[in-house]
């Protein structure tokens, strides 16, 4: 999730269309969801992206900060509120659970969910650590629950139907893979985000996990890299920073493919959220493709020898998740997108499925975190255990 979005003020009020979604008549195949964390990422994805789905009724928030369960109450009129996430867990008439809170909460939060047996999206990066994503993806799987890890930019149109291509053969082998991430955040206090032992990482972890996940569903997993991350501003707010505020990654991939990945909160005048540069290319022995978060329904493409690059519209069969209740037609297909990643969730668990993307892909994103920073501190390329 951007930071640019989550920092923005809560919506007054909900969509009518969400609203009404909170009243649907409860019945036994009603899918009962508590969120945990109320803050922007919950009003702006999580919330309207639930609301589009039959058969599913949001029964519990749960925040740690009061003023911020209260607003979400309002909004959303839901019956039960608590400040302790355990007390959601424990609820009978929870099935589901949705993570949206602060990363070092992640893990001690599912483990007690897939306990009692909920299903569980949780937002990225999945944990501090990779140990910690380990575990957790562990103990979903024993548990036989549901489990996702909420990248949420595999939804977006183009870039499903660039993976769909891929896995078609139409790039042929893979030679190169890059993405750039460049937002302009300045100095503002980033909250939470900017400590440490609270976020496990700052850029790495905030920005550039998604394209690590783009690069994985891509290209396959990284076999080693070399990285390097770098703090700009101790202070942020006037308060303390410890965390990087730009990560630049070169990796090379089992297949042999390469990968540069960058990204940074200071490229001065680049806006933030999606009206800044997100970019990623892929060049095969065939063809190369361009994603552009902003152009959520095009690609550029070009052959071998060709040219130049020429840009093709995305069918609008992959403007959504097939089966997906969303009207395409409705809201800024910037933000909407994003409510199919509930739909995947909600269909995952209804048909006994993998959630795709799942916690294992949260495991593989953080391997490569773990990696970066360890190459970062040591000056040296790092071996990827497996491949990951």
């Amino acid at each position: 999730m951007d930071i640019g979005q989550s920092e923005r003020p809560f919506p007054a009020r909900l969509p009518l269309a969400v609203a009404a979604a909170y009243s649907l008549p409860q019945s036994v195949n009603t899918l009962n969801f508590a969120i945990i964390g109320c803050g922007g990422v919950t009003l702006q994805n999580h919330l309207p992206g639930l609301a589009l789905c039959p058969g599913v009724k949001l029964v519990a928030l749960c925040d740690a900060d009061a003023a911020t369960l209260e607003r979400a109450r309002q909004q959303t009129g839901a019956g039960v509120t608590t400040t302790r996430f355990e007390e959601v867990v424990e609820r009978d008439d929870v099935h589901a659970v949705i993570i949206a809170t602060p990363n070092f909460t992640h893990k001690p939060i599912a483990l007690a969910a897939v306990a009692r047996g909920k299903h569980v999206l949780c937002e990225k990066p999945l944990a501090l650590n990779l140990a910690e994503a380990r575990e957790m993806a562990g103990a979903a799987e024993r548990a036989g629950v549901r489990h996702m890890t909420a990248f949420t930019y595999r939804f977006v149109p183009a870039m499903r139907y660039l993976a769909h291509l891929v896995e078609r053969g139409d790039l042929g082998q893979p030679y190169h893979f890059r993405s750039c991430r460049l937002q302009d955040w300045g100095t503002r206090d980033l909250g939470w985000r900017q400590v440490k032992r609270l976020a496990g990482s700052g850029e790495l972890g905030d920005m550039l996990s998604h394209r690590i996940d783009f690069a994985h569903l891509l290209v396959g997993p990284m076999k080693r890299l070399v990285a390097n991350l770098k703090q700009w501003h101790p202070l942020r707010g006037g308060r303390p920073n410890d965390l990087d505020d730009w990560v630049a990654v070169l990796a090379e991939f089992a297949n042999g493919a390469t990968g540069v990945l960058e990204s940074s909160k200071l490229a001065s005048g680049r806006n933030e959220s999606w009206r800044s540069l997100d970019y990623a290319e892929i060049n095969g022995s065939e063809r190369s493709f361009v994603f552009i978060t902003g152009e959520w329904n095009k690609l550029q493409t070009g052959r071998v020898g060709g040219a130049g690059l020429e840009t093709i519209e995305v069918p609008r069969e992959f403007w959504k998740l097939p089966g997906a209740p969303r009207d395409v037609g409705v809201g800024d297909p910037l933000v909407t997108f994003r409510y199919d990643q509930a739909w995947e969730f909600v269909d995952a668990i209804r048909n006994q499925r993998p959630c795709r993307p799942s916690f294992h892909d949260g495991v593989r994103a953080q391997a490569v975190m773990e990696a970066a920073i360890r190459s970062a501190e040591t000056r040296q390329w790092v071996e990827l255990a497996d491949g990951v």
